[in-house]
């Protein structure tokens, strides 16, 4: 499985960074987890740089692409020329958005008849253009899923395991980042969020 994360100018680090982290608990399954970005250096909110693995065009290849957050995403969403790279297929691929990473989706098309969920700070976008926001840190309708809040990302990448690996997977992956004496508790109450998300 090769899995693709979508970083833009101004990312939020723990977006991009927690999924990388819990999603590359799969290499003994020969899985291959890429940061994609539209240029080859991307500097984050608080001035990290970083170099990307894929360009946006290879990241539309694989089989799932999460979309990170960042402060620069309405600017993203506003620049074709980004925004004709990004070919995606929720039919053969799974696809998730973390934060203002749902204005992506929302631009693609792809929740037109979907709830969403989303930060506090994008919500009031996503409501002015009809869309749905939910209270909660997790939805996904079929093949599309998002959450909101940073550290929702662990429930972003779990669901992204879940569903190419099964729950069990999942459980383990987030068992061995969750804090030490609270891990039962901790993958119980994602999981709790995540099984629902994975009916459909």
């Amino acid at each position: 499985m090769h899995v693709s994360i979508l970083t833009f100018e101004g990312f939020n680090e723990l977006d991009s960074f927690i999924a990388l982290g819990i999603l590359n608990r799969m290499k003994d399954k020969d899985w291959r987890i890429s940061i994609a970005s539209p240029t080859k250096q991307v500097t984050s909110m608080n001035g990290v740089v970083i170099e990307s693995h894929l360009s946006l065009p290879e990241a539309c290849q694989t089989d799932a692409i999460l979309i990170g957050s960042g402060i620069r995403t309405r600017e993203v969403i506003k620049d074709a020329s980004i925004m004709s790279q990004l070919t995606v297929d929720p039919n053969r691929q799974l696809l998730g958005a973390q934060c203002s990473g749902s204005l992506l989706l929302a631009q693609l098309g792809l929740l037109e008849s979907s709830s969403v969920c989303s930060d506090l700070t994008t919500r009031p976008w996503l409501l002015d253009k009809g869309i749905d926001v939910l209270d909660q840190p997790i939805y996904a309708d079929k093949n599309v899923a998002s959450a909101g809040g940073c550290m929702a990302s662990q429930y972003l990448a779990a669901w992204v395991i879940a569903r190419l690996d099964g729950i069990e997977a999942a459980a383990q992956a987030l068992h061995y980042v969750a804090p030490v004496g609270e891990k039962e508790e901790y993958v119980a109450r994602a999981m709790n969020w995540i099984e629902p998300c994975l009916n459909g």
